[in-house]
């Protein structure tokens, strides 16, 4: 196993600190959006939890292009849709499907309250989803 530099140690955690806090404030969108198509609208909960996930996705993938990821990245248009493509394809499908079927497993068959269910399946995803970034959308 490769030890790290204390340098490079330092960098990964507080991108780690980034990445957690671009994703607190996503868990807040991703609530909001979950709680209006849900209860404003009365959509299907698994459609309002793919649709939620998503608006969250798009929210995160700004801020860590511009925030978590900011030194690595250059931000032409070109550069920025390719990226958001990978990031969309990879831990958007990751979040949309891990989010549909834990969803589907706690909230409708362990029958847990919508939003508890949400936040535990945010969870779940959140570890997998920073290795997928920072190796393969917002690589060096």
């Amino acid at each position: 196993m490769r030890r790290l530099s204390r340098d490079a140690s330092n960098a990964a955690g507080w991108r780690w600190l980034k990445f957690n806090l671009v994703g607190a404030i996503g868990i807040g969108v991703q609530l909001m959006v979950l709680a209006l198509l849900r209860t404003g609208l009365h959509l299907d909960l698994m459609l309002a939890t793919a649709l939620a996930v998503e608006a969250a996705v798009v929210h995160n993938f700004l801020w860590h292009e511009r925030f978590t990821w900011a030194d690595r990245v250059g931000i032409s248009p070109r550069e920025s849709l390719a990226r958001f493509l990978r990031f969309n394809m990879s831990t958007g499908l990751f979040s949309i499907v891990g989010n549909v079927v834990v969803m589907k497993a706690l909230a409708d068959m362990a029958h847990m309250n919508y939003v508890v269910a949400n936040l535990i399946t945010i969870a779940t995803c959140s570890v997998v989803n920073f290795m997928v970034s920072d190796r393969l959308v917002f690589n060096e």
